[in-house]
């Protein structure tokens, strides 16, 4: 028999999240049924909420950064066992036998991954679900561990903004030695700046504003650079290797490329929208230059990530709302009011009667 479960649900694009009541799948033998702790706020979340991206599906429960403790396995289930800490992200489900897949590239799957939310199971055709919710049923294939060494509640945004940030870093082999830039310091790009410090490269940050500083370097930069300061920017000419860009709004790259090495990368993980202004062209040719771009990483990556945190105590910088303070966040996150990742502690549901 399906599960009823409570959560909060966008009606329409226009309605404030509220109280929802729906059914989750029945388990399959491959499933593993997670009792959720927490769920981290992306700014996903809000555009796929009020149908900015325009492929929303109502009602919606929104959420993909989910921490919880498992509390049943299929009968097929071997990796996870009652009461082990779990998380899940962006991706609940893939074709599995793409070359991507078969990479374990599961974001770029051919046939395109199930999404935690606003997405349709592939095996029965439902709506999925997420992470603003009691608990959920997941593939064991896409469910990751986490270890006791992490703090749960400031865990769970490594499930997306932690991801979608290593996955660069780590294609692009940032180490010792390596000169990267982070544009932006928000939810992707402090967790960028933890990652790259971490990893033993030297680090700047680009912002337009000039009073992050204190918080940049104390995040992990070595280094702030003012990026509407024409002299800072010349100061900083063809100094880095890799260019992590963080910012989810149409910005002007030129200025950025021109901060490329030879055969530097700038990448985008953050901008959706067509780049305007244009970008010069001479700019990536003369420096044998790259744009390029990348999303969430594969599971296995997940697990790789989920791991390096653990064994260098990162994880992120969060402030813990109730469920009920939903709305008044997302008004709060169109603002850039905080530092960095809300996150919503799921025991708050059960004062919503």
């Amino acid at each position: 028999m399906a599960l009823p479960i409570l959560g909060y649900a966008a009606q329409s694009p226009t309605t404030a999240l509220a109280p929802h009541q729906f059914q989750r799948r029945d388990p399959r033998p491959d499933d593993v049924v997670i009792d959720i702790l927490y769920c981290g706020v992306c700014h996903t979340d809000i555009h796929q909420a009020r149908n900015e991206w325009h492929g929303s599906v109502y009602p919606m429960v929104p959420g993909h950064e989910i921490i919880g403790r498992v509390s049943a396995v299929g009968a097929k289930v071997s990796k996870f066992k009652l009461g082990d800490m779990v998380g899940v992200g962006c991706m609940v489900d893939s074709c599995q036998h793409c070359a991507a897949c078969e990479a374990g590239l599961e974001p770029y799957c051919v046939e395109g991954p199930t999404w935690t939310y606003n997405g349709t199971d592939r095996h029965d055709g439902q709506p999925t679900y997420g992470g603003y919710s009691e608990r959920i049923v997941v593939s064991d294939k896409f469910v990751v561990s986490v270890s006791d060494k992490l703090d749960p509640k400031a865990a769970a945004p490594l499930l997306c903004a932690g991801i979608t940030t290593w996955s660069p870093l780590r294609h692009w082999n940032i180490g010792k030695g390596s000169k990267v830039a982070v544009v932006g310091l928000g939810g992707l790009g402090h967790m960028g700046l933890k990652f790259a410090k971490a990893m033993g490269a030297e680090v700047t940050l680009f912002t337009r504003s000039p009073g992050k500083e204190a918080e940049a370097r104390k995040l992990g930069a070595d280094h702030v650079v003012l990026s509407t300061d024409a002299a800072q920017m010349a100061a900083v000419a063809r100094q880095f290797d890799f260019i992590l860009d963080t910012v989810p709004s149409q910005h002007d790259l030129n200025p950025y490329l021109n901060t490329l090495t030879l055969n530097g990368v700038l990448c985008l993980v953050g901008l959706l929208e067509a780049i305007e202004p244009p970008v010069q062209a001479a700019m990536v040719v003369l420096g044998r230059r790259s744009i390029s771009g990348s999303a969430i990483g594969g599971i296995a990556e997940t697990q790789e990530m989920l791991d390096f945190c653990a064994e260098h105590g990162i994880v992120s910088d969060i402030e813990m709302i109730a469920i009920q303070d939903i709305n008044q966040a997302y008004e709060r996150v169109l603002k850039s009011d905080v530092k960095y990742r809300f996150v919503i502690d799921m025991a708050s549901l059960k004062q919503t009667a």
